[in-house]
């Protein structure tokens, strides 16, 4: 399917706009000197429009065989029309696109559906008297897959355990399954519906010896899921990010409640007897009860680490917000946002010199109603969930050595990794990098990565994008790194992901969990 149809494609903020425009021909002393951005001694706090520091010193990259100590790359010639990239077979472009997380959603939905077939036709005893059991098993184990204190702990115990000194086949695939555990989420969630709905029509071909009460709340409880479910399908999630938001947590927060009633409705009532069991016997024996307990806490728990807190913004440019919150975070965590305390929280990536440091920051690009918000009317206080979760960046400690590229304000995701650990790599490619993003984004890169551990590329200086393979090709040879971690938009993330894919080098890019 081409790009050009796609949302996604225009899924650009401002701070990345160009980006993609022009692509120019490998330079022959690799990437240009670029110029250091003066230190800014106080933060620039809400509001403030920030001047860029005075140029006083020039920076370069120091690759072995890659770009001569000291030297200065020659002016670039005018861009001309972007050229093609090179030709990509459809047997690779299928393997990117089958995924871990399509993997995972195939396996655990096709697993189920054999089970749903075998009840139908009389093969699946247990599921006689337990379809609820199997709906509720499915759905607790979709919303642990989106628990933030569950990834953390997978994460915690994967980069603990096996860290460096297993093989890299194994690492790469301990990073590829945390990456997509979206997948199971995706798969349990859709299973749950389909044995739901079996459930309901049971109870509709058996309606002589059930009550109308436990009927009427399967009908309405399956709507309520039915909505929520739909409403983080891909095009929704991207197209209509508030309705997603809305609906599918103020309506999966209903579906729970009705599913509460639905199941001690059905566990209460005997269809033997026909007669209510108001004891609680059969209530507190049934497996569904219990599993409805577990979905409750884990629906429940990341709410429990919500605070509003005090922030500080510096608005560098009208196409960035940088935001500063206290105390400091380890590499690879991301911070969900917002005005309100329950409505419409926002992911970013969080930038921190380690969990020692003083303050952490967020970048956010104008994009939509709510990043414009920020620079138009900035907040002096945000609400937050103080648990923040784990992104592909956090199992970098898993690696050796690796490549960080990252495009406009994907810098925020990826920076932290840089900062922290001196084993990993980092390729910016912004547009108007210095006015966009200011001082404090500069200090912070200037002052902790080495000119020999960074590439950065001003596609405005520079009259376009490098060749961003020729790029990651040398710099994977020359800094002898296992892997390629990539932020950009759609477009950048597909070229880059499909050059790493040719050339044989282990990537993982952006996720938009489809």
């Amino acid at each position: 399917m081409s790009h050009m149809s796609d949302p996604r494609a225009d899924a650009h903020d401002d701070a990345e706009k160009g980006l993609s425009e022009v692509v120019l021909a490998p330079l022959p002393l690799g990437p240009p000197a670029l110029t250091h951005v003066a230190s800014s001694s106080s933060f620039i706090k809400s509001g403030a429009t920030t001047a860029v520091g005075t140029p006083t010193e020039k920076s370069h990259v120091d690759l072995p065989k890659l770009v001569d100590e000291g030297a200065t790359a020659p002016k670039a010639s005018p861009p001309a029309k972007k050229s093609s990239p090179p030709a990509v077979s459809r047997w690779i472009r299928f393997r990117i696109w089958f995924n871990m997380y399509r993997k995972f959603f195939t396996f655990v939905l096709t697993f189920n559906m054999i089970g749903v077939i075998l009840a139908a036709t009389g093969n699946f005893n247990y599921a006689v008297g337990h379809i609820g059991a199997l709906v509720l098993g499915n759905l607790l184990f979709a919303i642990l897959m989106r628990n933030e204190l569950f990834g953390r702990f997978l994460y915690l115990v994967i980069n603990t355990l096996f860290a460096k000194w297993t093989p890299l086949w194994f690492r790469l695939g301990c990073t590829s399954v945390l990456q997509h555990l979206g997948g199971i989420h995706s798969g349990c969630a859709t299973s749950g519906v389909i044995w739901l709905i079996y459930k309901v029509v049971d109870i509709f071909v058996n309606h002589d010896v059930n009550h109308d009460a436990v009927l009427v709340m399967g009908v309405l409880t399956n709507i309520a899921v039915i909505v929520s479910i739909i409403s983080a399908f891909p095009w929704v999630r991207n197209t209509h990010h508030n309705a997603f938001e809305r609906y599918h947590r103020f309506v999966g927060w209903i579906g729970l409640a009705f599913t509460w009633v639905f199941v001690v409705l059905g566990d209460t009532y005997n269809p033997d007897t026909r007669e209510w069991d108001p004891s609680g016997g059969r209530l507190l024996s049934s497996q569904e009860f219990w599993f409805v307990i577990g979905m409750t806490i884990f629906i429940l728990l990341p709410w429990l680490f919500v605070r509003e807190v005090a922030v500080e913004v510096e608005i560098p440019s009208p196409k960035v917000a940088i935001l500063r919150f206290e105390r400091g975070m380890q590499q690879g965590l991301l911070a969900r946002i917002s005005r309100s305390s329950i409505m419409e929280y926002h992911a970013f990536g969080i930038i921190s010199e380690g969990t020692h440091a003083k303050h952490h920051y967020l970048i956010c690009g104008v994009q939509g109603d709510f990043t414009r918000g920020l620079v138009n009317n900035p907040p002096t206080r945000i609400w937050t969930r103080e648990l923040k979760f784990a992104g592909v960046s956090n199992t970098s400690t898993l690696y050796k050595r690796g490549i960080r590229i990252c495009t406009g304000t994907g810098l925020g995701a990826a920076l932290s990794t840089c900062i922290q650990s001196p084993n990993w790599f980092l390729i910016w490619i912004g547009s108007d990098q210095e006015k966009t993003f200011g001082p404090t984004i500069s200090n912070l890169i200037y002052s902790n990565i080495e000119p020999e551990r960074r590439i950065l590329w001003d596609s405005k200086k520079e009259g376009g994008r490098p060749d961003t393979m020729k790029l990651v090709r040398e710099t994977y040879e020359k800094f002898n790194a296992e892997v390629v971690f990539i932020t950009s938009n759609w477009q950048g993330n597909k070229e880059i992901m499909e050059g790493c894919k040719v050339a044989k080098i282990p990537a993982f890019g952006t996720l938009w969990d489809f």
